[in-house]
């Protein structure tokens, strides 16, 4: 009934995987098709069981939760 008693568990269950899929969401948001390539064949050939492939999908989503930068504007009129 306390506040803190409740577990949440976040972490997930291959951490190496987690970063796998951040680091392809973060070449997915830059255009990099040679490092998107990269990571999903890398991907393909280690991902054994469906843990493997939650914590890809939660490292996509870990990073593309949070809001690309807006750029700013250069020499452009209004």
């Amino acid at each position: 009934m306390g506040l803190f008693s409740r577990k949440n568990d976040d972490t997930p269950s291959n951490p190496a995987m987690t970063e796998l899929g951040r680091e392809f969401a973060i070449a997915r948001r830059h255009g990099d098709r040679k490092t998107m390539r990269r990571i999903g064949r890398e991907y393909s050939d280690t991902a054994r069981t469906d843990n493997d492939a939650a914590s890809f999908q939660r490292g996509q989503d870990a990073y593309d939760a949070i809001p690309p930068i807006k750029t700013p504007r250069r020499n452009r009129r209004r």
